[in-house]
């Protein structure tokens, strides 16, 4: 292979990829267009509301309770090699406020949320129901879109903070049921090391990833093919764009928040 065949090789997926991104972008600006305009459909942001939020507690929930149990685990036996035990409850505190607690939120929202919509409105467009609401002067944008965006946006922050303080609590009861730690020194040592911009920068990322999920399973599912084919590949490709954005995203905001 010629040098030249090698640069098209790694071009091609490169350029596949900055063009994605940028019809992903065109369509956010025209979801804030929509948003922005009359009417709001508030049946469906009430209905979106709660798939994205309530139905979503109790995967967030139990995925954050483990997580928070197992990093206290880790932390005190990476702790014991330097003496270091005491600062499970710190560490657990920071690295679910910080990070933990929204990724994984986030990534569950992928799994769960952007697949279930890119399914729905893909099902839709299989069936012709989007050019029904087209023929009925119905916007697309307004009446499926921006109802799951807003409310990805209101909720997923909702659900990181869940997400955070379950976390917490999961390494809590590790902590002081398995490793020995005093409960009333446990919650001071949590307490004291948390500071605002670390739960601030939780929420936002919690916005983020929220609008993130939601807008990717609203694309890839107006952008599907016909057949059942289209409504698979559609919902497989959301959830992988979703959750490599949604890191990518994080590093960002992690850069950004807390970089020197």
């Amino acid at each position: 292979m010629t040098a030249a065949g090698g640069l098209a090789l790694i071009g091609r997926p490169v350029l596949a990829a900055l063009a994605a991104l940028g019809r992903i972008a065109l369509y956010a600006g025209q979801t804030l267009l929509a948003a922005l305009r009359p009417p709001f459909y508030w049946r469906e942001f009430r209905m979106a509301l709660l798939q994205v939020g309530w139905l979503s507690l109790p995967v967030v929930g139990l995925t954050a309770l483990f997580t928070g149990g197992a990093l206290a685990l880790q932390i005190y036996a990476g702790g014991q090699r330097f003496s270091a035990e005491a600062v499970v409850p710190q560490i657990v505190a920071i690295g679910m406020v910080r990070e933990l607690g929204p990724v994984l939120v986030g990534l569950m929202i992928a799994a769960r949320v952007t697949s279930s919509i890119a399914a729905e409105i893909a099902t839709m467009k299989v069936t012709e129901q989007i050019d029904a609401l087209v023929t009925l002067s119905t916007n697309p944008m307004q009446y499926l879109t921006v109802p799951r965006v807003l409310a990805g946006l209101f909720c997923v922050p909702v659900l990181v903070a869940i997400g955070d303080i379950i976390g917490i609590m999961g390494g809590f009861l590790v902590g002081t049921g398995q490793l020995g730690f005093n409960r009333a020194t446990y919650i001071q040592n949590t307490v004291d090391f948390l500071e605002a911009p670390d739960i601030v920068s939780s929420l936002v990322k919690g916005a983020v990833f929220g609008v993130i999920a939601t807008l990717i399973g609203c694309y890839h599912g107006m952008q599907s093919g016909r057949g059942a084919q289209g409504v698979g590949a559609a919902t497989k490709t959301g959830v992988a764009a979703a959750a490599v954005l949604i890191l990518a995203a994080n590093f960002i905001l992690t850069s950004v928040m807390f970089g020197q």
